[in-house]
């Protein structure tokens, strides 16, 4: 009959922490506990970030200039070709004629090519923030900003241009 109540006992407490969850299991020291105390075993939360009142404020975490290749349609290199071939038609006669079309052909693709790459090539500079409500927010400028890693910044437009504060 002892073994029957233990197991009988269990079985209650087990029901019990399922349906009340971890705040039944905490043991109350007569200090009254709300429901934003932490389980025992946890560690302490961080505290929130310093709330200035400004949303649009941030300090800047890196400024830095980018510049992605072009990319290429084939368009330049088919032109090339065939500027280079009929350039290369103009040398020689019999066999070396024929080399030199070939080889005029293959250097005025490669030429296109890399002409067309440069040509849609992009530059621009990103500028990246911690603002105040410790999330990350990255702008993109087609002109250099005035502002530097550290620089306290306000958003102006939505981020379109950033106001230098006063540190």
């Amino acid at each position: 009959m002892t073994g029957y109540r233990t197991t009988l006992s269990a079985i209650v407490l087990a029901s019990t922490l399922a349906v009340l969850g971890p705040a039944a299991a905490q043991s109350h020291s007569g200090v009254p506990s709300g429901p934003s105390d932490a389980p025992p075993s946890a560690a302490p939360a961080a505290p929130p970030p310093a709330q200035t009142g400004c949303r649009d404020c941030g300090v800047v975490q890196s400024v830095r200039y980018v510049e992605d290749k072009g990319q290429a349609s084939g368009l330049g290199a088919v032109a090339g070709g065939v500027i280079g071939g009929v350039l290369g038609h103009q040398i020689g006669s019999g066999r070396g004629n024929t080399v030199a079309t070939i080889a005029g052909a293959g250097a005025g693709a490669y030429a296109g090519h890399q002409i067309e790459k440069n040509r849609n090539k992009k530059s621009y500079w990103t500028v990246a923030l911690r603002m105040d409500d410790g999330h990350t927010r990255t702008f993109t400028y087609s002109q250099q900003p005035t502002v530097r890693q550290g620089d306290r910044v306000k958003l102006v437009d939505g981020g379109k241009r950033l106001a230098l504060l006063a540190n």
